[in-house]
């Protein structure tokens, strides 16, 4: 079983720029699609980014298209969510999940089977 930990949220103004890490342990990520997931206060989970096995294939929800980029380093066995043009509406906690069932992306949370603890992203008006 493959464990997640999330790293690099804080706090940041609005218009900058973070970089989310999910450092994977206890067996390799690189046969897990990997996805990145959040959760603002009274509100539910929602998908962000996704990223299949090799790093080819990404996924994005609407609302981050254009401004988060979700890659991987298979080597390092971590995957990363940069995050430019933070919003005030952006703030929530990030969730890292692995999908091992198959390499294609889904974006239903029940897909995913493993998850991180989540750090906290809050993003200044």
């Amino acid at each position: 079983q493959v464990q997640l930990v999330e790293s690099g949220g804080g706090l940041v103004q609005a218009g900058g720029s973070l970089r989310l890490s999910c450092a994977a342990s206890g067996r390799t990520l690189s046969t897990y699609v990997t996805g990145w997931f959040r959760q603002a206060p009274g509100k539910e989970r929602e998908f962000v980014a996704a990223v299949t096995w090799s790093g080819a294939g990404t996924y994005y929800a609407d609302s981050v298209k254009g401004r988060f980029t979700i890659s991987r380093d298979n080597a390092k066995n971590t995957v990363y969510l940069q995050m430019n043009r933070l919003k005030p509406e952006d703030t929530a906690v990030y969730y890292c999940a692995a999908d091992r069932r198959t390499n294609q992306i889904r974006t239903q949370i029940t897909a995913y089977d493993t998850w991180g603890q989540g750090t906290q992203v809050t993003v200044s008006s």
